[in-house]
């Protein structure tokens, strides 16, 4: 069995992950559980072989020097994948990440109806958040694929690796790799500026310079997207924050209460039967209210303004997820393992816990 054949199926199986280890059978995670793709245990040879099936030599070579590599590829243009082959006990491994080959539609995530209000703003920076296989990139996807649909803009996205291929429709995208088509996330930013951009998607910001490039880019008139790996939307402005040096923080308060105008945070989670995942999101919305905490460094009371600020379309996880619980969408031991607070979220269901 070559790796071709392992991933494609992988992914007529409905998994979201592909590993591929030495002394190990070839494994699909599939609704967060482990299937074996085949029962064949994996020798040295068969996964530097399958290593070599992905990636030229050149990068082999890369692999051997760096420990790792990450890029993304396709198979018969049905099949799409976000692959890092990395090295582990003198021999590769390889985790794969499937990637929806069609754009969803944003009523089809299961989010809250306000995202759909982010895709008409026309500038500003707007944050889609979780933990690593939250479903980040299916969301921001799905908002430029709408943006895509619905408006005639520039959109650039710089990402690490490419992985959701658009179509033209009404808008121009342009798709740049870290690595290929420019050489990190900030000189690509940095270049961004100069190329006519009205929407611009940075796939993740891991660095001051490239957060202080975003807040800029906002500020100076451009729609901007990112993620970063914080569950909550006052964790995340905390997280932003705290990215600068303590005589910068004011400052970048000023900036972010100014651009900033809202946070989704989401995880995936097992459905009541274990055969299928269910999105649970928190989503804030920057009010005038919030504007004012976040300038204030008043992030603690964030939660609080979220909590009673549904007619503004705004959700905390916690309630989400006791609604998908009353709902029967998932388990009493799922709100207790993925909520923020749990007192609070005791209190809300009340008697049934």
């Amino acid at each position: 069995m070559n790796i071709f054949d392992i991933l494609i199926s992988a992914s007529d199986l409905g998994a979201s992950d592909v590993h591929i280890n030495y002394k190990c059978e070839p494994i699909a995670r599939v609704n967060g559980k482990f299937i074996k793709i085949s029962n064949e245990l994996l020798s040295k040879l068969d996964t530097e072989k399958m290593a070599n099936e992905l990636i030229e030599t050149q990068k082999i070579n890369e692999v051997k020097k760096l420990g790792e590599y990450d890029f993304s590829i396709s198979i018969k243009n049905l099949y799409r994948f976000r692959v890092n082959i990395y090295k582990q006990q003198d021999s590769y491994a390889i985790a794969a990440r499937i990637i929806n080959s069609k754009i969803p539609d944003l009523e089809t995530l299961g989010l809250p109806n306000v995202v759909k209000e982010f895709v008409k703003k026309e500038n500003g920076l707007v944050l889609v958040t979780g933990p690593t296989g939250s479903g980040k990139s299916t969301t921001l996807a799905s908002i430029l694929d709408s943006i895509n649909k619905d408006f005639q803009k520039h959109i650039i996205t710089l990402e690490d690796p490419i992985e959701y291929i658009y179509n033209r429709k009404n808008s121009i995208i342009s798709q740049r790799e870290i690595g290929k088509d420019t050489k990190n996330f900030k000189s690509g930013l940095r270049s961004v500026l100069r190329q006519d951009p009205d929407v611009i998607l940075i796939g993740e910001i891991r660095d001051e310079e490239t957060l202080a490039t975003a807040l800029t880019a906002a500020e100076t008139g451009h729609l901007v997207f990112s993620t970063l790996h914080t569950i909550g939307a006052a964790q995340t402005i905390d997280r932003i924050i705290d990215m600068f040096q303590a005589n910068q923080q004011n400052q970048i308060r000023m900036q972010l209460s100014s651009v900033c105008e809202g946070i989704i945070s989401q995880q995936l989670i097992p459905n009541i039967n274990n055969e299928g995942m269910v999105v649970a999101t928190e989503v804030m919305v920057s009010t005038s209210a919030i504007k004012n905490l976040i300038r204030d460094s008043k992030t603690h009371q964030i939660s609080n303004i979220i909590q009673t600020g549904s007619k503004n379309g705004m959700q905390l996880m916690d309630q989400d997820l006791v609604n998908l619980f009353k709902r029967r969408k998932i388990s009493k031991e799922s709100v207790i393992n993925r909520c923020i607070d749990l007192e609070y979220t005791k209190r809300l269901i009340g008697l049934e816990f």
